[in-house]
């Protein structure tokens, strides 16, 4: 657990987007500085002040205008873990065999889910400390480091840009691979049925549709979205099960044990496609009941445990059927000629255009609520709206270009 040793002042108020000033004390060599959440329209039941002295729990003090439920929470973490990675399983576990693939999997969501769950931990617990309702990922580093180590503290402001730049380059690469593989799966419609065009071309004309899905502002109204991108997920995946299972091969026919040469690469390959740790932190902040986000019933072990178990299926099934010739997206080994088998490159493209939103939204809001508008304060509404739109539709065209 970080070590947290922290206080505030009696007068401190939560406003429409919580500031915590840290006082550090000035022998010890410390500065002092502001952790700003970047959940906006925030609000604090009481006005009145805190005791030091009495217990503070920050779940019962977190009121968000638009909180989502266990439900939507669920969605969209499984939204957020279900993307392309899961299409690559197949291809993994050529990797590393029946054997390592299905044990490294499950151990490699074990090892996911218990990360997350110390981090949504400490966070909880600084919140305590802090006596806050909600600090964000790169706020908790920030304090985290405040409060630990004398040698560490230096680096304390400097590493919650370092965590938002991450976090940007990480989800906006996200955001690109998305973009890609939406690209790649419609051009052969476009190909057939409107007239044959570069892949950049198709990019282009997906620029539209993808200013309006990231111009949703909060997660509230980015669950419907994400439900129907699971509906038609799963649909995806069934019809794509459908062909791996018909004539499946003896299990005995492929290795369990793959070369542990090539292990990195089955490692690499399934973190990128289990870990979301920007939505999963995202959604936690978000939440209206953030206690059930843990636990051992919680949201996190109820959506880790489906899409763990559905990735082993995915590529224990899908080596099985194809065995080396497994390629990168297992799409591309289904029969070509058939309609069925065609129509699955669709149903994931726009399955995938539509998670574009969720992903999207973890780099938008840092670079708003963190870094732009705090320099709009005197700004009109009007005039905040429009700085933020002009931003969410840079991001578009940053990820397309």
């Amino acid at each position: 657990m970080l070590p947290i040793v922290a206080s505030i002042p009696r007068d401190f108020k939560m406003t429409d987007n919580i500031k915590l000033t840290n006082l550090v004390d000035k022998s010890n060599g410390g500065a002092r500085g502001d952790v700003e959440s970047n959940d906006s329209r925030m609000t604090s039941p009481s006005k009145q002040p805190l005791d030091d002295s009495t217990p503070y729990d920050p779940h019962k003090h977190r009121v968000l205008e638009h909180a989502t439920t266990n439900n939507e929470t669920l969605i969209h973490l499984l939204k957020g873990s279900l993307g392309t990675g899961i299409l690559a399983m197949p291809n993994a576990f050529v990797n590393s065999g029946l054997v390592i693939g299905t044990v490294g999997t499950i151990l490699i969501g074990i090892l996911c889910t218990y990360c997350l769950h110390v981090l949504v931990r400490s966070q909880y617990e600084l919140c305590k400390k802090k006596r806050v309702p909600i600090l964000n990922y790169p706020d908790s580093m920030r304090v985290a480091l405040q409060q630990g180590p004398p040698c560490l503290r230096f680096a304390a402001n400097a590493s919650a840009i370092i965590v938002d730049m991450f976090l940007i380059v990480y989800q906006l690469g996200i955001c690109c691979v998305y973009i890609m593989f939406v690209a790649t799966n419609i051009k052969p419609v476009t190909d057939a049925y409107i007239a044959v065009m570069d892949v950049r071309i198709v990019m282009v004309l997906l620029l539209l549709p993808l200013i309006g899905i990231n111009s949703i502002r909060n997660l509230k109204l980015l669950a419907p979205f994400s439900q129907l991108a699971n509906v038609i997920t799963f649909i995806g995946l069934g019809i794509t099960m459908y062909y791996i299972c018909q004539a499946l091969p003896p299990v005995s026919s492929r290795p369990y044990f793959g070369d542990p040469r090539n292990w990195n690469l089955f490692i690499g390959t399934t973190l990128f496609a289990l870990e979301a740790v920007g939505v999963v932190i995202a959604l936690e902040n978000n939440m209206k009941t953030p206690a059930s986000f843990g636990g051992y019933y919680g949201v996190l072990n109820q959506g880790m445990f489906a899409i763990v178990i559905m990735y082993v299926i995915m590529g224990f099934l899908g080596y099985v059927k194809y065995g080396s010739a497994a390629q990168g997206s297992v799409t591309l080994n289904l029969p070509k000629e058939d309609i069925l088998a065609q129509s699955v490159n669709a149903i994931f493209a726009v399955a995938i255009f539509i998670s574009y939103g969720l992903q999207c939204y973890v780099p938008v809001e840092i670079i708003w609520s963190r870094y732009l508008k705090q320099h709009l304060e005197n700004a009109t509404p009007g005039k905040k709206l429009l700085v933020e739109y002009i931003m969410r539709v840079s991001v578009v065209l940053v990820t397309c270009k």
